[in-house]
C-alpha cells in the first residue's frame, strides 16, 4: 500500500501542475497526455475506509479533470466505496454470482433488472456485458483467446528479449512522460 500510495500522489501532483499550466496557457503543447492508472484488486484501495485515507479516491473523484483516470479491476465490487463506483463511466462486468457485487455493479443504472438477466446469461470464460459512457446502449462481448496468435496480431513486445539499449531507452521516455 505505501509504495502505491506514494507513486499515485506523485502522480497526482504532476499531473494537476501540468494541467492548471494547461489551463492558463491554452497552449497545446502544454496538453498533459491522457494517463489510466490501473488498480488490480481494487477493493483493497478502494474500499469505504481506505478510500478516504489514501491518494486513490481523489484519483477516482477528481482527476478526469486533470487527464488522468482509473482503470478499477475487481472481482468483488462490493467492496469498492459506494462513491468511487459512482464515478465510474464506462464498466466490463463478466458474469457474477454474488448478489452484492451484483448490486454494486448496477447501482445507478437504468434498467438494472433486466441487465441481470443478461449477466446471469454469460459465458463465464468468454463473455463480457460493457455499460456506460463508452457505449450508447448496454452490449454484450466475446472476448478473444489469449494465446500466441493474439499477441502476434497486437504486435505485442517481448520486452524480456529485447537489447538493453533500446528496452532502457524506451523506459527513459516513459519516465519523461511521466515528469520523472
Amino acid at each position: 500500500m505505501l509504495p502505491t500510495n506514494v507513486i499515485a500522489r506523485r502522480i497526482h501532483a504532476i499531473y494537476v501542475q501540468k494541467a492548471e499550466r494547461f489551463l492558463q496557457t491554452k497552449n497545446p503543447s502544454d496538453r498533459p497526455q491522457q494517463l489510466m492508472i490501473t488498480i488490480e484488486e481494487a477493493h483493497r484501495f478502494l474500499d469505504p475506509a481506505t478510500a478516504r485515507q489514501t491518494i486513490f479516491g481523489t484519483i477516482a473523484r477528481e482527476m478526469r479533470k486533470y487527464f488522468v483516470t482509473l482503470l478499477v479491476v475487481d472481482q468483488r465490487p462490493s467492496g469498492i466505496d459506494n462513491e468511487v463506483m459512482s464515478q465510474i463511466g464506462t464498466r466490463i462486468t463478466a458474469l457474477l454470482n454474488d448478489e452484492k457485487d451484483i448490486d454494486a455493479i448496477f447501482t445507478g443504472v437504468s434498467g438494472a433488472q433486466s441487465l441481470r438477466s443478461v449477466l446471469a446469461k454469460l459465458d463465464s470464460k468468454q463473455q463480457a456485458l460493457i455499460l456506460g459512457h463508452a457505449t450508447p446502449m448496454p452490449v454484450v462481448v466475446r472476448t478473444r483467446a489469449y494465446d500466441a496468435q493474439f499477441y502476434s496480431d497486437i504486435g505485442a513486445t517481448a520486452w524480456d528479449e529485447m537489447p538493453d539499449a533500446p528496452l532502457f531507452k524506451a523506459s527513459e521516455a516513459a519516465k519523461a512522460d511521466l515528469g520523472f
